[in-house]
């Protein structure tokens, strides 16, 4: 077993929220409670703890109670669970994890400036040990035994700057920061007012997601040809983080996206004897 590990120094990060269009102040706290808990100290410091039965999907993850919700933590989850960051009170004075550029880049530089201290709890790893396959409509999730953590994603989108796009990685903390970290949301201007009908998207711009119009993205280069495949595995790794422990395992998606993503969180939740402890 590994030891829980927690932050040295206190993170403050300030940005926007891409979907309720609100700055917001994140404080990451060092913790000896060997659990990530979530605080709004706009909401009497109600405190939102780490669980899969209070998340919910609506175009982000989000954390919902009878208190009120935490929208976006796919990308901050990803970069607390990739390293290895399991106690922690994560801070805010809003409804939202702050967007930043798009990515998880600036949450992954400071950590790393940060500093990561390991605590005297342990932690269990998960192995897969049966396969299986969660599907909705034409989307599937598969989960094979394998060695290490690997992900593998299938995405199609019927637009001339994304067509068909697959990418398969083994999840390291190098390959995180090299290929994945930075890989940004991404959208389309077509679907924009639905979205902000519903209260959502109403903090996004050119400056924090890819953003695409019917026949090309505008709003700049590129970081990876395939950026789009990329930012997906970076959801994938977020939602995945729901099971407070590392995973090794094969997870094979194609289609997918949040939901699904839960959906296969809770099925490996129900379903221990797919799995065991290592």
């Amino acid at each position: 077993m590994v030891n829980k590990k927690t932050v040295k120094n206190e993170i403050v990060i300030s940005g926007i929220g891409i979907h309720t269009g609100k700055t917001v102040e994140m404080k990451l706290k060092p913790s000896d409670s060997g659990q990530i808990v979530f605080r709004r100290t706009d909401v009497e410091d109600f405190e939102f703890p780490l669980d899969p039965v209070n998340v919910e999907s609506q175009n982000c993850t989000m954390l919902k109670t009878k208190k009120g919700m935490i929208y976006t933590l796919e990308h901050l989850l990803a970069v607390l669970w990739v390293y290895g960051l399991d106690s922690l009170i994560v801070e805010l004075d809003g409804g939202e994890v702050p967007i930043m550029d798009g990515s998880a880049a600036p949450f992954a530089q400071a950590v790393r400036q940060a500093g990561i201290k390991d605590l005297s709890q342990k932690k269990n790893t998960i192995m897969i040990t049966k396969s299986f396959t969660v599907k909705e409509n034409d989307a599937s999730i598969s989960v094979l035994p394998d060695s290490e953590l690997r992900v593998t994603y299938h995405i199609y989108f019927q637009h001339p700057n994304i067509k068909r796009q697959k990418l398969s990685i083994y999840v390291t903390q190098e390959n995180f920061e090299r290929e994945i970290a930075s890989a940004r949301t991404f959208g389309f201007v077509e679907d924009v007012p639905d979205l902000r009908a519903r209260g959502l998207a109403l903090g996004g711009s050119l400056k924090n997601a890819v953003v695409l119009d019917k026949e090309r993205v505008i709003s700049g280069p590129l970081r990876f040809p395939d950026e789009f495949v990329r930012h997906k595995i970076l959801d994938f790794i977020g939602d995945l983080s729901l099971m407070r422990v590392p995973v090794i395992g094969h997870f094979i998606a194609k289609k997918a996206g949040h939901i699904l993503h839960l959906k296969m969180v809770k099925f490996l939740l129900d379903h221990p004897e797919c799995w065991e402890k290592v």
